[in-house]
């Protein structure tokens, strides 16, 4: 008998293991996490092991894969603090756009006054501000996050925003 496709199913393994590690986009990895699995399972029924493949396939595979998922949704997340609502304002585009390359999503979060769009920062339940003092002016982008900052700096033109980096007091653990 020829044991060639079983050496071949065998070299798959850690070459979809090198594709998990090196994929830059999260989502992208899941899928190859997936097809990682189900060489596994391949692999283990073929060697005669269909209680191992099962369990493989159920617990390592599709749980794994769906625990991920919800940890990477909710996670590549950048929360944007704003006074009104800005709408399709070009600024918010200009953001998408930027985010964008790093497979982060933007959450806008609406807040009644300054105070409160400043204490939020300070509290960490936002990661930017974004106001506008005057209408003919361009807006006042504040951040507390430094990668955040090294992200935006060399992509946002100063006549769209201005952005500032502030190290916030720790008001408490969050």
């Amino acid at each position: 008998m020829d044991d060639s496709y079983i050496k071949i199913i065998t070299a798959l393994l850690p070459l979809a293991a090198a594709m998990v590690v090196f994929e830059v986009n999260p989502y992208h990895a899941l899928i190859v996490r997936g097809i990682l699995g189900a060489i596994a399972v391949l692999l283990y029924t073929v060697l005669g092991a269909p209680d191992v493949a099962l369990t493989e396939g159920l617990v390592g595979t599709l749980l794994a894969i769906t625990l991920y998922a919800v940890a990477v949704r909710s996670s590549l997340v950048v929360r944007l603090g704003v006074i009104q609502d800005l709408g399709n304002d070009p600024i918010l585009d200009e953001f998408r756009k930027i985010f964008s390359k790093y497979h982060l999503r933007l959450e806008l979060i609406s807040y009644e006054d300054i105070e409160t769009l400043q204490q939020a920062l300070s509290d960490k339940d936002i990661h930017l501000t974004c106001i506008q003092a005057e209408p003919s002016q361009p807006y006042h982008t504040l951040t507390r996050i430094r990668r955040l900052y090294e992200i935006m700096e060399p992509q946002l033109s100063a006549s769209i925003t201005r952005l500032t980096y502030i190290n916030p007091q720790p008001s408490g653990e969050k």
